[in-house]
C-alpha cells in the first residue's frame, strides 16, 4: 500500500495517481486538514482519521508531497495528566512517524524545509559554484544594481486569505533603504546565458533550459511569466561532473527527491537553490520526461 501526504486538490499529486490508478497499484492519500489517532487492533498499530485508516505495517512506500500526518491530541481536565499524556502521546507519534520513514519514501516529513544558508554552504562544500551572498539588516554594504535580494526562508511565497499563495520574487536593489530593517539576504547578481531546472529523484537528473534573459519581465526572475510571450524552454544535460555535485550535495541534505535551480554564464554553472518539494509539470510536459510515471513507478 502506498501512502500519500498532500494537499486535498494538489495538482501535481492528482498527475501521479492517474499513473497509479493506470498501474492497479493501491494507495492511501492523506490531506492537510486530516487528523489521526493512534490505535491498536489484534497487537498492531493502526492510525484512523474522519477519512481514512489502516495499519501502519501495510505501507510499503510513502510520498511526502506536502505536509505531514497530524494527530489529535487529547484534553484532560487534571493538568497532571495532560501534561503525562502529552508526553505519552508524543512517544508514540514520534514512532508513527519514523516507522514510515523507514519504508521506501520519498523525501521525509522530518526534512520537508530545508535551510538556504545550509544548502548554499553544503553546494560549496561539494564544489557546486555559488554566487556570494551575505545577509545585512541594511544596504550600506550593498552594490546598488548589482545585488539581488530574495526570501530567505526555504519557500518564497506565503498564503493569502483565499487560500492561494502569493510569490516573493527575486530583485534588484536599485536604491539604498535609508533605515534599517528585519536581516535580509543580499547576493551578487550574475549575468546569465540562461536558466537551468532540473528535477532530482533517487540519483537521476532531469533538466531544462529557460531562455529568460532575453525579456525584461523574466530576466531576473523567470517565475514572472510572460503569458504573452512565453521564454523558450528546451530539454538540457548538465554536464556529468555537474550532475555528481548535485547527487552529493542531495544526499548530504537527505534528500532522494527535489527540485534545483542553476544559471549557465560563460563556461560557469551557479547553483541557487534547492526545493524538495519543487514543482516538475511544467519540466515534464515541455521535455516529454513524464516524470509523473517516473514518481508512480518508483513508489
Amino acid at each position: 500500500m502506498i501512502l500519500i501526504l498532500s494537499r486535498n486538490r494538489e495538482t501535481t499529486t492528482n498527475e501521479v495517481i492517474k499513473w497509479l490508478l493506470a498501474m492497479g497499484k493501491k494507495f492511501i492519500r492523506v490531506h492537510e486538514d486530516e487528523f489521526f489517532e493512534i490505535k491498536t487492533n489484534n497487537k498492531r498499530i493502526y492510525i484512523e482519521s474522519s477519512r481514512n485508516s489502516f495499519f501502519i505495517d501495510d505501507i510499503t512506500s510513502v510520498w511526502y508531497r506536502r505536509g505531514g500526518l497530524k494527530f489529535k491530541r487529547l484534553k484532560y481536565n487534571n493538568s497532571s495528566i495532560n501534561s503525562y499524556m502529552n508526553e505519552h502521546q508524543h512517544w508514540l507519534e514520534d514512532y508513527v512517524i519514523k516507522k514510515l520513514e523507514s519504508k521506501k519514501c520519498i523525501n521525509k516529513q522530518s526534512n520537508s524545509n530545508v535551510n538556504k544558508l545550509q544548502v548554499l554552504e553544503l553546494a560549496q562544500e561539494v564544489g557546486l559554484d555559488v554566487p556570494s551572498y551575505f545577509l545585512s539588516e541594511n544596504t550600506d554594504q550593498v552594490t546598488i544594481g548589482k545585488t539581488i535580494t530574495k526570501s530567505i526562508t526555504g519557500v518564497a511565497g506565503v498564503e493569502s486569505y483565499e487560500n492561494s499563495e502569493l510569490l516573493m520574487y527575486t530583485s534588484i536593489v536599485e536604491e539604498r533603504e535609508e533605515n534599517p530593517f528585519f536581516i535580509s539576504f543580499f547576493q551578487e547578481k550574475i549575468e546569465k546565458d540562461f536558466e537551468i531546472r532540473c528535477f532530482y529523484l533517487n540519483g537521476r537528473i532531469w533538466s531544462i533550459a529557460i531562455i529568460s534573459q532575453n525579456d525584461e519581465q523574466t530576466q531576473i526572475d523567470f517565475r514572472k511569466y510572460n503569458d504573452k510571450k512565453p521564454n523558450r524552454n528546451v530539454p538540457y544535460k548538465l554536464p556529468t561532473d555537474i550532475e555528481k555535485k548535485i547527487h552529493l550535495l542531495m544526499q548530504s541534505l537527505d534528500l532522494n527527491c527535489g527540485s534545483l535551480d542553476l544559471l549557465k554564464s560563460g563556461d560557469k554553472y551557479y547553483f541557487l537553490e534547492v526545493n524538495p518539494i519543487g514543482q516538475f509539470l511544467g519540466l515534464s510536459l515541455i521535455c516529454n520526461y513524464s516524470l509523473e510515471k517516473e514518481i508512480a513507478c518508483y513508489l
